[in-house]
């Protein structure tokens, strides 16, 4: 019997796939394309959110394969319990680099030149003049240092930053220098100008970014977050932020979408975009060859890319 194999995107529109499997377009609506008991390979739904992503799983009976377009996968951890053992579970690794990358370096850049300033000057004709900080001779510490982190630190090389620091779950050596655990985490902070969060949402970053955390970043410090809302204590944050201490550049928020009237919304030295790190052109070309590239391997039986966790 076919297979069926659950897209998010029109088969018609990806270049590549191969013969043998039912494909079936899902993209989040309230019915089913097909039985989910056939399906074999799930492509999850981009950026509908953990109630959707998981919806179909526990009657996944012959599912062999979740395929995420994000890098992230908090939100399809909540539903991997109701399935079968053996499950794999596969990342985007690969498909959101550059685009966050590149949205995390226009935020720290906008954030300290100035520009959400100079754009309420413009609306206001205005003319701001002064002198703003540069990132060149700033420190930068990196926290969550892996594919989307190194490609952070390759856009930052250019930009003649005094020093960068890494950091991750565990120690290693990269060739650009030494990656540090997250136990350096309180000896690392105080030095750095701008902290940049690009880890994954997991039980030990849950919250990591406290009052502790905030306490230990030097006055006037930049946090930037493209990781995920619930990595900083948004209260805390909060706090920091009205007293003027710290800034921060949000591309993620807790809580997502940030509600009208949030008191986030306006606090002093905040700029804020609507989690588009990785929504941008480059985006759905990626994603196909991702896709492509998968089912190919499923096809042929050859192992899966970015392995994240395989079910037990």
């Amino acid at each position: 019997m076919t297979s069926d194999v659950w897209l998010p995107v029109p088969a018609a529109e990806i270049e590549g796939l191969p013969e043998g499997f039912a494909y079936r377009f899902w993209d989040g609506g309230q019915d089913f394309p097909a039985d989910p008991a056939d399906c074999a390979f799930y492509v999850v739904p981009y950026m509908k959110g953990p109630e959707i992503a998981v919806r179909p799983l526990a009657a996944m009976t012959s599912l062999r394969a979740v395929q995420t377009l994000s890098a992230g996968i908090d939100h399809v951890q909540p539903g991997l319990g109701d399935l079968h053992a053996g499950v794999h579970l596969c990342n985007a690794r690969g498909v959101h680099e550059a685009s966050t990358a590149e949205l995390t370096l226009a935020l720290v850049l906008a954030s300290l030149r100035g520009i959400p300033g100079f754009v309420h000057g413009q609306d206001k004709e205005e003319w701001r003049a002064g002198f703003y900080p540069a990132l060149a001779d700033k420190s930068v510490l990196i926290v969550g240092y892996g594919s989307i982190g190194a490609a952070i630190e390759d856009r930052l090389t250019p930009f003649e930053c005094a020093r960068v620091a890494r950091v991750a779950r565990s120690a290693r050596t990269t060739e650009r220098g030494p990656v540090h655990p997250l136990a350096d985490l309180p000896g690392l902070l105080p030095g750095a100008d701008v902290v940049i969060l690009s880890t994954p949402l997991t039980e030990e970053t849950q919250g990591l970014v406290n009052a502790g955390f905030l306490s230990r970043m030097k006055d006037g410090a930049l946090l930037v977050n493209v990781a995920r809302g619930p990595v900083v204590d948004t209260k805390a944050l909060l706090a920091e932020l009205e007293s003027g201490r710290l800034r921060a550049a949000l591309d993620v928020t807790d809580p997502e979408p940030l509600p009208a009237g949030h008191p986030l919304w306006h606090a002093p030295g905040v700029l804020i975009s609507p989690h588009v790190g990785g929504s941008t052109s480059a985006f759905m070309p990626r994603a196909r060859r991702l896709m492509a590239d998968q089912l190919t391997r499923f096809a042929g039986g050859e192992p899966l890319r970015n392995i994240v966790l395989t079910t037990r």
